[in-house]
């Protein structure tokens, strides 16, 4: 019987090399696929570990379409006042969807990615079901909400049973190149983390400063542009106030951005919409889920319902601070993702008066 195939995503970093050998060592037929997304960092790491080794290896250009699913949805989601996740896109409308595109063209069996996270199939449910990975400090979980169940049941995460020096011992044992290399901290089409001055030089467009206001309207002083701002933010703001202020919101229409004390950026209540349910088909009625409204946020109890077809209405027990629209809403169960969506609405407790 023929060995199962299957194509690695690979970046050039320690994570993806590790899949690969680990598939390598489980018997699989083994292909290593570099997705050239917007540089061509990583590739050479990438193509020595392959050699290493060896096993095919090949670069994928996929840079404009890249630009058209993630960059420029990144650039007008910050227009517009919201605060994006492009990982989540990429994960999307890149990795994946090329990834699976690519599979289906070469008849390959799985793909599979450095990602921290694991897969489970539910007998009794008959799903596929996203789990957090046994390392929590490394887990990726929540940036893979969109997997949809053809997408699991195709789908390996090697790493997901291991903790992140265990993956450098691995590296360091096989002698890869990229052994001791650094994880990548910013987003990687904005190398200095500075999303303003990024934008900028991609639409050649200047931001135009406006007000800074209170939540009566009173003018603060100047602000340098909507798009170097964001809901919570204190630090930067480049005025000097008689006590910390913080980010409220923005306003497209009159290019305000309203400020507030540290206590009016609760809210107990969020609407998110272009949900994906990998737990359940769908749900008929409020569940109770914890809710993760950041990346690096620790899940929160919330009651969950189903509104209209696109919208769910997440109720938190506790207040939480400073939710940004643009952001990703994700529902566990225990380590089980139940599914997440795309922030459109946070009302604050100033604004609904539910603090108790």
């Amino acid at each position: 019987m023929a060995n199962k195939k299957a194509i690695i995503a690979m970046s050039g970093g320690v994570d993806s090399s590790v899949a690969l050998y680990l598939m390598k060592e489980w018997g699989f037929d083994c292909t290593g696929i570099m997705l050239e997304l917007f540089n061509s960092d990583g590739v050479e790491d990438a193509r020595s570990v392959a050699h290493t080794l060896d096993i095919p290896f090949y670069v994928l250009n996929f840079t404009d379409d890249f630009k058209k699913q993630v960059i420029d949805k990144f650039v007008k989601s910050y227009q517009d006042g919201a605060t994006p996740n492009p990982c989540v896109d990429c994960n999307r409308f890149m990795k994946f969807d090329k990834m699976f595109w690519r599979a289906k063209q070469l008849d390959i069996d799985y793909i599979v990615t450095g990602h921290y996270a694991r897969i489970e199939y539910d007998k009794s449910a008959g799903r596929y079901l996203l789990k957090k990975a046994a390392d929590d400090t490394k887990d990726q979980s929540y940036v893979l909400y969109s997997l949809t169940q053809e997408q699991l049941k195709q789908t390996l995460f090697p790493l997901g049973e291991l903790s992140k020096s265990e993956v450098r011992v691995i590296a360091d044992r096989q002698g890869f190149i990229n052994a001791g290399k650094r994880d990548s901290q910013d987003i990687c089409f904005v190398r200095d983390g500075d999303y303003a001055d990024f934008i900028e030089n991609y639409t050649g467009k200047s931001c135009e400063d406006g007000n800074f206001i209170d939540m009566q309207g009173n003018v603060l002083g100047r602000h340098k542009g909507l798009i170097r701002y964001t809901v919570g933010q204190r630090k930067g703001l480049g005025i000097a106030l008689q006590k910390p202020m913080y980010v409220y919101s923005k306003s497209i229409e009159d290019n305000t951005v309203t400020l507030c004390e540290n206590e009016n950026l609760f809210t107990k209540l969020l609407y998110a919409n272009d949900f994906n349910w990998i737990a359940y088909d769908k749900i008929k009625a409020p569940i109770r889920a914890k809710v993760k409204v950041r990346y690096k946020q620790a899940e929160q109890w919330a009651k969950v319902e189903q509104v209209s077809n696109g919208t769910v209405r997440i109720e938190f027990d506790e207040p939480q601070r400073a939710i940004a629209r643009g952001q990703a809403a994700v529902l566990y169960d225990g380590d089980v993702v139940i599914g997440g969506g795309t922030i459109t609405a946070a009302p604050t407790a100033a604004a609904l008066n539910i603090l108790q």
